[in-house]
């Protein structure tokens, strides 16, 4: 997500970049919202210094015996302000904190601008593709001839587009996931983690997976959790 700070700081520049992924947003929305913001803060900070000066000046018209009641009433009213402008000031900042949150990763300065994807540059090649006498087997053709791979199966248990896995089908998707692992280990300086299945609303919200994605995520019924993985496609 981007900063607010960044974002005001830097507008023209995230508006070019937005343009360029054509994606159409209004940063009036956020202006304006920003400037209320300033301005309940302000308004805030000068009626809690208010709040607090009088409280000293209450408390010694109380210490002298005088009445003290005008400016007790009066200060109810401005705690009661007070209290009103805060959710104001805190319903402003959650409108902000939801546009920023919904505002596209900055493309890098070096990606070109095109139409569709059939303008993408071509960055890197390496090797040159195979050429075959005989027709080319799609790979789940492959797995289920070999008995490693069942979709059928998985359809029942799951669902489709979920694979299920036999054998050395199996072995071979857990060597890969620890050839990984240790690769980026002892190669690479990583540090290897274990997080919970399950995370929060506010994990996913950082990661910038809620609340675009909340659609296509998993979430426990009647718990604020989801499950950060997705399924394993073949």
């Amino acid at each position: 997500m981007l900063d607010l700070k960044f974002v005001n700081t830097h507008l023209e520049t995230v508006k070019t970049a937005m343009n360029k992924r054509r994606a159409k947003i209004d940063f009036g929305l956020l202006t304006d919202n920003d400037e209320k913001r300033k301005a309940l803060l302000v308004t805030i900070e000068e009626l809690r210094h208010t709040r607090n000066t009088v409280s000293d000046d209450i408390a010694k018209l109380k210490k002298s015996g005088e009445d003290a009641a005008p400016l007790i009433e009066k200060m109810k009213t401005v705690s009661d302000t007070v209290k009103a402008l805060d959710k104001e000031l805190a319903a402003i900042e959650t409108a902000i904190q939801d546009f920023l949150i919904s505002l596209p990763n900055l493309p890098h300065e070096d990606v070109p601008v095109g139409k569709d994807e059939t303008e993408n540059r071509l960055e890197k090649k390496y090797g040159v593709p195979g050429k075959f006498d005989f027709e080319i087997k799609a790979h789940e053709e492959i797995g289920e001839a070999l008995g490693i791979l069942d979709l059928a199966r998985a359809g029942k248990l799951a669902g489709a587009r979920f694979p299920l896995y036999f054998g050395n089908g199996a072995r071979l998707e857990r060597a890969l996931i620890n050839f990984m692992l240790d690769t980026h280990i002892s190669r690479h300086g990583y540090t290897e983690v274990l997080p919970p299945f399950i995370v929060n609303r506010t994990t996913m919200t950082g990661t910038g997976q809620l609340p675009k994605f909340q659609e296509d995520l998993f979430k426990l019924e009647g718990w604020d959790y989801f499950s950060y993985r997705p399924p394993r496609f073949p």
